[in-house]
């Protein structure tokens, strides 16, 4: 899925650099905080626009940056309040969020759609540890519930130990493209496919869209293995920080799904 979000609409301020212009592979220079307030407001339609200094906010399709809740428009307006001297994206996974919805998914809501359920056909939940024992029976402990619930909603998916692929039944797949179909929205697509592919698994990102379990479950079930090996051989500072950069994403994607549920 195209990455409209690194391209944010920020006014007639966007800072412009020539020599950058022409050194391909550079990284973008931050621009410069330009306005004052960000706040959300009622759209000219439904729902609610993040404005900045009263001006609505645009994505770089020139279409308004609103989204249907205004607790939701709010947590937006709240990363744009956070920028400090910059505006770095980065912190902003929000508003990146909402910006591909807006500007992507909604001109190609089915590509994603089975892009995203792609993700049911190998998904982490079925991929089991053969050894040592101490990880086999903690995927079991963490993992199972969540196979059982999807069990239950017609989806009874195929296990395997290793990494050798195994072919799920067609109506197990079925049955997770019709939860998937319930929540179907742009913003809840765009979600979804977030935390997808952060944590490998449809199983679990559909379990957060239906309320099934809580954030901080769902992220511990995504890092069995991974965290297994930080008790075995602990962790580097930099895995550290890129854990936590998607810990950030996992988060946004999962209030724009508790949006949408309440």
């Amino acid at each position: 899925m195209r990455d409209i979000l690194s391209d944010l609409d920020l006014g007639d301020d966007k800072m412009s650099d020539p020599v950058h212009q022409a050194q391909t592979g550079l990284k973008k220079p931050l621009p410069k905080r330009f306005y004052t307030t960000a706040s959300a407001m009622p759209a000219a339609g439904p729902g609610f626009v993040v404005a900045l200094d009263g001006k609505p906010v645009r994505t770089p399709s020139r279409k308004e940056l609103a989204v249907p809740q205004q607790d939701l428009a709010e947590a937006v307006a709240n990363e744009w309040a956070a920028q400090q001297e910059f505006i770095n994206p980065a912190l902003m996974p929000l508003t990146r969020m909402v910006n591909t919805a807006i500007d992507g998914v909604s001109t190609a809501r089915e590509a994603v759609f089975e892009e995203i359920l792609r993700f049911g056909g190998s998904d982490l939940l079925c991929y089991r540890a053969d050894a040592p024992e101490s990880l086999v029976q903690r995927e079991s402990e963490l993992w199972d519930p969540y196979l059982d619930w999807a069990a239950q909603q017609g989806a009874r998916l195929t296990l395997a130990e290793g990494v050798m692929h195994v072919e799920q039944p067609p109506e197990a797949i079925r049955a997770l493209a019709t939860l998937l179909r319930r929540n179907g929205s742009d913003l809840q697509l765009t979600a979804l496919h977030t935390i997808t592919t952060l944590t490998g698994s449809l199983v679990l990102a559909l379990a957060l869209a239906e309320g099934e379990t809580s954030t901080e479950d769902a992220w511990g079930a995504a890092h069995v293995d991974e965290d297994f090996n930080i008790s075995q051989w602990g962790e580097d500072h930099e895995a550290a920080e890129r854990r936590a950069k998607r810990r950030l994403e996992f988060e946004a994607a999962v209030m724009i799904l508790d949006a949408h549920r309440a």
